[in-house]
């Protein structure tokens, strides 16, 4: 399997498809898991903070808000998802009726680099608006600002590394939302902190680590376990047991602190 710039297996082609059967088959067999830990998390800083609004960071075919607003598991998509020939039609039309059906009124915005991808999360109805644009390079337009302006909770399950500290202060502009990252152990978080500090954010790491997904290749492992090394990371226990591990990073403002 052919490894991106980061390291990790290249998965491009499961983001760009024109619905979400080959990120959730693709994705199934190597036991991705994350956004379903990071569910319990989620919920709890939306119920704490009083976040009307989440804007998702990376968030593909709005698995953060499906998970969420529909009170849905990883395996109840995997479920729905199989690598079958039904069309785009249709899985559209079970997902607005399970939105009808189960969704809760909260409210998620997505950004995300995969226009198919955010087409899919609003036409289902998981994402209740959506920002294809690249912040790495790139200041927001006048209506992407007002978007982001507009949210109180940021929250992403693996675009961090791809995503730097660029993104997220384009992203955090002068109202500074909080916000909830999981990353991945290989991507040092100490510059985005750092950068967020500088808006007026502290930056909290839970003790604890979380199971990303199965490592796709033993190449994978490897160069993993190298990037490990450079950046003064263990893997002992953890990455060497075949498995990419992540921490949740909750930054918030200093004047808004959690009862």
């Amino acid at each position: 399997m052919k490894l991106d710039a980061t390291g990790k297996v290249s998965l491009d082609h499961i983001y760009t498809a024109p619905d979400p059967r080959p990120f959730f088959s693709t994705l199934r067999g190597l036991d991705y898991r994350v956004p379903q830990l990071a569910k319990p998390h989620f919920a709890e800083l939306i119920a704490r903070s009083g976040a009307a609004r989440v804007l998702d960071i990376g968030c593909s075919y709005g698995v953060n808000a499906a998970l969420l607003r529909c009170d849905l598991t990883m395996d109840d998509l995997y479920a729905r998802y199989p690598a079958d020939d039904r069309p785009r039609a249709e899985l559209l039309l079970a997902d607005r009726e399970l939105v009808r059906a189960r969704g809760d009124r909260s409210w998620f915005a997505g950004l995300d680099a995969s226009r198919p991808a955010l087409d899919y999360a609003l036409a289902a109805g998981f994402l209740d608006d959506a920002v294809h644009a690249d912040l790495e390079s790139n200041e927001p337009t006048a209506a992407q600002r007002a978007l982001f302006d507009s949210v109180d909770l940021v929250i992403s399950t693996g675009c961090i590394g791809y995503v730097t500290e660029a993104t997220l202060a384009r992203v955090a502009g002068e109202r500074t939302p909080w916000m909830a990252h999981f990353v991945l152990r290989m991507f040092p978080f100490t510059p985005i902190a750092d950068r967020l500090d500088a808006l007026g954010y502290e930056t909290e790491v839970v003790d604890r680590m979380f199971p990303q997904r199965r490592f796709a290749s033993d190449d994978e492992q490897e160069q993993v376990l190298d990037t490990l090394a450079q950046v003064g990371v263990d893997p002992s226990g953890w990455e060497t047991e075949g498995w990419l591990y992540a921490r949740l990073h909750i930054s918030r403002p200093r004047a808004r602190v959690l009862p």
